[in-house]
């Protein structure tokens, strides 16, 4: 490349080494820059907290077929949906599209989604769903908050969920909730909950 008139060594590291830097790339950086459908950079975000890793993010799009758990799993999570879910999927299980993002990973270092320390969290490891209008925070910074502590948040409610939180107007999940036998708080409940995080 230095023989190329006005490219001398310099020019030509000076290249390589902003190809380099580039190779380093955040999690959800990366599942954006893959151009799935419907998946914009606030999806990407999500996706990123929830699976963390590149490798976990992989295996669980691999998996994630019809009717199994990691399909359900998947669809569950709160701001994601079935139609999102099918288009990540669906890049990963075309055998020829999956053997591209491999080539194309095996280029970068990957780095994982910011985990705090949750060891102090007494929802680490919680499976959280929010339901009805909340008045101290918005929805989305009671969802933020809950993944920043550990917690699965979900966007349904199951058997699975250990705790649903209710505000205004919680309708139909809360019913749901109360005949599962689910933990149920209303906001003050829940912020007093994490408060001791």
């Amino acid at each position: 490349m230095s023989s190329l008139e006005g490219w001398g060594k310099r020019s030509a590291k000076n290249l390589f080494d902003s190809i380099d830097e580039k190779r380093r790339i955040p999690l959800n950086r990366l599942i954006f820059s893959l151009g799935i459908r419907h998946v914009g950079e606030g999806a990407a975000k999500l996706l990123a907290t929830r699976f963390v890793s590149w490798s976990a993010f992989e295996a669980a799009m691999c998996a994630a077929l019809p009717d199994s758990d990691a399909w359900a799993e998947l669809v569950d999570v709160d701001g994601i949906g079935a139609v999102m879910a099918g288009s990540a999927v669906k890049l990963f299980q075309d055998p020829a599209g999956l053997v591209e993002v491999q080539k194309l990973v095996a280029q970068l270092d990957v780095i994982p989604a910011a985990q705090m320390d949750t060891s102090s969290s007494p929802v680490v490891g919680k499976t959280v769903v929010f339901t009805g209008t909340l008045a101290k925070m918005t929805r989305a910074e009671a969802k933020a908050g809950a993944e920043t502590l550990g917690a699965k948040v979900m966007g349904s409610v199951s058997a699975k969920t250990d705790i649903l939180v209710a505000g205004t107007g919680a309708g139909a999940k809360a019913k749901k909730a109360a005949e599962l036998g689910v933990n149920t708080l209303d906001e003050d409940g829940w912020i007093s909950l994490i408060a001791g995080s």
